[in-house]
């Protein structure tokens, strides 16, 4: 997971924020098709956390996949987002307190695991055997704290995937894979002299490079989190949250 320094704040770190995909689904409190669509996007994108809090439980992964499968099936198809209010409109925080809720009433009632009428609303199979073994850590580690792991490596990984689309289409893709490297934590990292070496420009220009790379870093992971809460006031302490995730 990258280092705080990495996504800190920059000259251009500003969000234009207008329609997100959370501030939609508030709006219409989830009962027009716009706010369907975008919260069943905010659910394609956030379901390892969720998945990792299951498996917390000490639930096997074929059924953390049911469960997860089955919470997802029941958001979607819910008439009414009114908690969320009590959430400060967070959706991290609001989808969080919805498992808990999915959890202690399928314990309630003791009884199968609604799976969506058989459609596979999130592409657990997208897992590789590696992350499985990575969500099922330590015992000191509570299931809230692993869910928020997840929470802010998938945010990061979305931004790092945005960036390197983005470098692609303007035919930079050997420089983004040069300038990553460079984001603090990254093991093995080389020196701005090597990878100018390596794609034949000078030290000042990679260093320019690597100062554009990190403003758009910070932009799109502003981006990022603008589309998970409710008002652009919010963005900052999403932010903060997320570092201080990365940090523990």
């Amino acid at each position: 997971m990258d280092s705080p320094k990495a996504f800190g704040p920059g000259q251009n770190g500003a969000v234009r924020f207008t329609t997100t995909h959370w501030s939609v689904v508030l709006e219409a409190q989830g009962e027009s098709p716009a706010a369907q669509e975008a919260l069943e996007k905010l659910c394609r994108i956030y379901w390892r956390p969720i998945y990792a809090f299951v498996q917390r439980q000490g639930i096997g992964p074929e059924e953390a996949k049911d469960i997860t499968q089955g919470f997802f099936a029941d958001l979607l198809e819910r008439k009414s987002l009114s908690a969320v209010r009590r959430e400060k409109g967070h959706f991290r925080s609001y989808l969080l307190g919805a498992l808990k809720h999915f959890l202690a009433d399928e314990r309630r009632r003791a009884m199968a695991i609604k799976r969506g009428k058989g459609q596979r609303l999130i592409p657990l199979e997208e897992l590789s055997a590696n992350e499985r073994s990575e969500m099922e850590p330590a015992d000191s580690v509570t299931a809230e704290q692993i869910y928020e792991r997840h929470w802010a490596s998938t945010v990061l990984e979305r931004v790092l995937s945005r960036s390197k689309d983005e470098y692609r289409a303007a035919g930079n893709a050997a420089l983004f894979d040069s300038l990553k490297q460079l984001l603090p934590d990254e093991p093995g990292a080389p020196s701005q002299a090597d990878i100018a070496a390596q794609l034949g420009m000078t030290e000042n220009a990679v260093r320019q490079a690597f100062h554009r790379f990190r403003q758009r870093y910070q932009s799109l992971l502003r981006e990022e989190i603008a589309h998970t809460v409710a008002t652009p006031g919010d963005i900052e302490d999403e932010l903060r949250h997320l570092i201080a995730v990365v940090r523990a």
